[in-house]
């Protein structure tokens, strides 16, 4: 059976809800909570983007067995590898024997541009994110590290607050070459919406949990759910690499003109409110190879997926 976990979303919550709603998810029966890191919603009307790592620890604290990850990182720009080293070691502490996936990826120009770094192109961030976690794992013995990289220095960093066990480092991957690097480095598989090329990271040797995110806004009705998702989160019809390359919420607010609720409802995320569709997505995740599945209610009604999910989801895969 696959873990169930749901989306704790960065752009659409305040960071006090998403500490309720994790608290709500454990109480609801779900595995695992994990949460978005970003420093821009894609949307303004999104309307938020808290810092990832304060919320975590406020979700450390309200819990009490619900695993966590952060899906995802990326360590290469506005987060120094030794700074995120010192974050998620201190998250994973905090929960205390509990799981932590510390989720990784090349991130989005979006988020990572505004220390003024540039954005490099994927071939290189891909190469920067291989370091990090390099530089990252070191730091997880508690040894004193010194790092003359092609990309980072670290003089003298020692970790002191550190988990029993290092987390799992998860890497994310939407192309057959980020997904064998993800084989190569990683200790697990991450995306959103289930990708084939996890195949190509397990015919490189890939092992580890692999966590695929499925969208999804449960209301009343069909179309009540696709005007929620149009008017909250109509990127998910972004194709292309335009998540990754637009660089501010207005840019995104342009591209999305260009999409309709025609779009979204002819789209992936689940809209239907029978269970029973969400029941079959979660099957078909698992059946493309994913054994930890979790699920973003789109908009501010996250009851509505609690109730749901209690009531007749759940209950399938137990």
């Amino acid at each position: 059976m696959p873990d169930i976990g749901l989306t704790l979303s960065s752009e659409e919550h305040s960071p006090t809800d998403l500490v309720e709603y994790a608290r709500r998810a454990e109480e609801t029966g779900f595995e695992f909570v994990s949460v978005s890191d970003h420093y821009h919603p894609w949307i303004g009307e999104q309307g938020h983007a808290p810092f990832v790592w304060s919320t975590v620890g406020g979700v450390a604290a309200a819990t009490d067995e619900i695993d966590v990850g952060v899906g995802v990182t990326a360590p290469i720009i506005r987060m120094h590898p030794a700074v995120y080293a010192q974050a998620a070691a201190t998250a994973a502490a905090m929960l205390d024997g509990r799981t932590f996936y510390a989720g990784v990826g090349t991130g989005e120009n979006l988020n990572e541009h505004v220390v003024g770094e540039g954005w490099p192109e994927h071939a290189v961030r891909l190469e920067m994110l291989e370091e990090a976690v390099e530089v990252t794992r070191r730091l997880w013995t508690g040894e004193e590290v010194s790092h003359y990289g092609d990309h980072y220095t670290v003089e003298n960093a020692r970790l002191f607050t550190l988990p029993e066990e290092p987390p799992p480092i998860c890497v994310s991957a939407y192309g057959e070459r980020a997904a064998t690097a993800a084989a190569e480095f990683g200790d697990g598989f991450w995306c959103v919406g289930p990708q084939d090329v996890v195949e190509t990271w397990e015919d490189h040797g890939g092992d580890g949990p692999r966590l695929c995110q499925l969208d999804a806004c449960v209301a009343d009705s069909e179309d009540e759910a696709v005007r929620t998702v149009y008017e909250n989160w109509p990127n998910t019809a972004l194709a292309g690499e335009l998540s990754a390359e637009l660089p501010t919420p207005a840019h995104f607010e342009q591209a999305v003109e260009m999409v309709s609720r025609e779009d979204i409802a002819a789209g992936s995320t689940m809209t239907d409110p029978d269970p029973q569709t969400h029941i079959d997505s979660i099957e078909a995740a698992v059946e493309a190879g994913y054994d930890h599945v979790y699920v973003h209610q789109i908009g501010d009604d996250q009851e509505a997926l609690f109730d749901l999910y209690r009531a007749e989801v759940l209950p399938s895969f137990s």
